[in-house]
């Protein structure tokens, strides 16, 4: 443990991104490893909102539409290089569930196949609506195992699959999936691909153009900061645009939606897969967390990702005498940016641990999440949640909290 410590030091003195800490909220002597669920508040968004709400909102009213109308898609542009792909395909708008089921839905009608290929440990929320849309189309989602490899989902993928989907990085274990090599699979099969960029976006480098992806969504109140319920992205390759239809045709989507004309008439470009009016001071810690996390550069998080996550991974090791499982990953180009332990009393170590003053969280039935944050997550943070797991693990102090699970976890 000394090492870990005196090495964290070390990595701490060197960090580039050491500078960055300095421009989120912290809350004194608190260990937040959970920024894989939601991302700390830069300071700047507080005085971004108070500008919005307090002088565009207060002074403009009605006439700040003319400047926040495209908001989503000025964002998007933004947001674009971080996910490897072009200005004028991604949109910040909706909810990542949402997105889902729209584009979703325009891959179904686009191939009229009826089935979709995803994997069993996929988001449930995905499951369930990738299932809905399935049956809606006759047909059903097929599983592959978790965390399934090109070897897992190559005998799933026939002239029945429409679209394969799947979380670049996995929501329980941290695995990283093979997005190129996935995404030529599901096109070797007539079928197009959707990937969930959930965990991976403002944390890995993600090359959407270069896999040939076809669409993609994903949030902003994780890694990227933007605040607890923050709107979600989609990203849908230029030359789909004029041949896929949404299902959700609202105003928004529209050619021309200040024409009010009886029908709709789809925008011939990214605007087509939006819907209703944005929710524009929500969309302020959208800008701003991207905006944070271009100026780092993605390069640069992703190495100090890989470094976060080895120096915990080490620490903990030896807890494996105490019933600790590794489930992520070891090689840190096969990971994401969160450590993932299995723990028979996963629940009363995630207990003890937030009352340590540590906050993972747990995701059942028997799973504990560790999410480090390259923006604001030093060294030094990561060496003193080892000492406090270890502590709690060898004296089987954690034993004295509830068995029972919380609602939110």
């Amino acid at each position: 443990m000394q090492g870990i410590s005196a090495r964290a030091t070390e990595l701490d003195r060197g960090d580039p991104l050491a500078s960055f800490r300095d421009r989120f909220t912290l809350a004194e002597g608190l260990l937040y490893l959970d920024g894989n669920s939601l991302g700390r508040l830069p300071k700047e968004t507080i005085r971004r909102i108070r500008q919005v709400v307090e002088h565009e909102w207060a002074s403009e009213l009605v006439l700040g539409w003319d400047h926040w109308l495209d908001t989503g898609l000025r964002i998007g542009d933004s947001l674009a290089p971080l996910i490897g792909a072009n200005p004028g395909e991604v949109a910040v708008c909706d909810q990542t569930s949402i997105n889902l089921y729209k584009l979703a839905s325009a891959a179904m009608d686009a191939t009229g196949r009826p089935n979709i290929v995803t994997d069993a440990g996929n988001f449930p929320s995905d499951r369930y609506v990738l299932a809905s849309v399935a049956e809606r189309s006759g047909g059903e989602l097929i599983l592959a195992p978790e965390d399934g490899t090109v070897s897992d989902l190559a005998p799933l993928i026939n002239d029945t699959t429409a679209l394969v989907s799947l979380s670049h990085v996995s929501y329980r274990s941290g695995t990283l999936a093979d997005g190129a090599a996935i995404t030529q699979l599901a096109h070797d099969g007539g079928a197009m691909m959707l990937w969930d960029l959930a965990h991976s976006a403002g944390s890995v480098p993600v090359h959407l153009s270069a896999w040939d992806a076809d669409m993609a969504v994903g949030c902003t109140y994780k890694y990227l900061n933007a605040g607890p319920g923050a709107p979600g992205f989609l990203y849908v390759r230029r030359d789909l645009h004029d041949t896929l239809t949404q299902p959700i045709t609202g105003w928004f989507g529209h050619r021309d939606q200040f024409g009010f004309t009886a029908s709709w008439q789809p925008a011939p470009d990214i605007r087509r897969f939006l819907v209703g009016t944005p929710p524009i001071v929500s969309m302020v810690g959208v800008e701003v967390g991207v905006a944070i996390s271009a100026e780092a550069g993605i390069d640069e998080i992703r190495r100090k990702s890989i470094e976060l996550t080895s120096l915990f991974i080490e620490g903990v090791a030896p807890l494996a005498e105490h019933g600790v499982e590794i489930v992520t990953p070891m090689e840190g180009a096969r990971r994401g940016s969160h450590v993932t332990l299995r723990h028979a009393d996963g629940v009363q170590i995630t207990a003890a641990l937030r009352s340590a003053g540590v906050i993972p969280d747990f995701r059942a039935p028997d799973l504990i999440r560790f999410g480090f944050a390259p923006l604001y997550t030093s060294y030094q943070e990561v060496a003193r949640a080892v000492g406090i797991l270890t502590e709690l693990i060898e004296t089987g102090s954690y034993r004295s909290f509830d068995e029972r699970r919380g609602r939110v976890t």
